[in-house]
């Protein structure tokens, strides 16, 4: 089972997108910038994210990507599934031919349903997981790491303020 680049990537362009987009189109370049992701791997996501009709282009001066729909109602397995990530735990693609016996026989491993059900549990799992949620996370994180930077300063100011006691 695995989730490349490509879904983390996606995933990760969408949130810095929804984020942002309250004031105006939000270029490639600068998500680029942001997420250290290439422009060139971002141009090829929005392409498919377009397609999937998740994201909105619009050119020239000012112009950038917008989501085509509310971020409550874009889930994570949209975004993983426009662009074309597999999600699959079994070792066959779920095709079922996970073995092949002696006589050149393809079937089923004895761990395919187990595997097969993970797939299916995951799938359940980022569908129910909106980008608004994930919004809503970084927003809380980036009001705890601010008010974490307060804190300290504060704590720093306070100190300086007070006489060191002499040895």
């Amino acid at each position: 089972m695995r989730l490349t680049t490509k879904g983390r990537f996606a995933v990760t362009a969408m949130i810095d997108l929804a984020l942002r987009q309250h004031s105006g189109p939000v270029t490639l370049s600068a998500i680029s910038q942001r997420q250290n992701i290439s422009l060139s791997y971002l141009e090829q996501l929005f392409g498919k994210l377009r397609r999937h009709e998740l994201v909105d282009s619009m050119r020239g001066p000012g112009g950038g990507y917008s989501l085509a729909k509310l971020a409550r109602y874009v889930t994570v397995a949209d975004i993983i599934f426009a662009v074309d990530e597999p999600l699959d735990a079994t070792d066959c693609g779920g095709k079922q031919d996970c073995t092949r016996g002696n006589d050149g026989k393809s079937g089923k491993c004895m761990t395919h349903e187990l595997w097969a059900t993970l797939n299916r549990k995951m799938v359940e799992y980022l569908d129910s997981v909106s980008l608004q949620d994930l919004v809503d996370q970084q927003r809380m994180r980036e009001l705890q790491e601010a008010s974490a930077a307060k804190s300290v300063l504060m704590d720093r100011r306070s100190g300086a303020a007070e006489p060191t006691a002499a040895v």
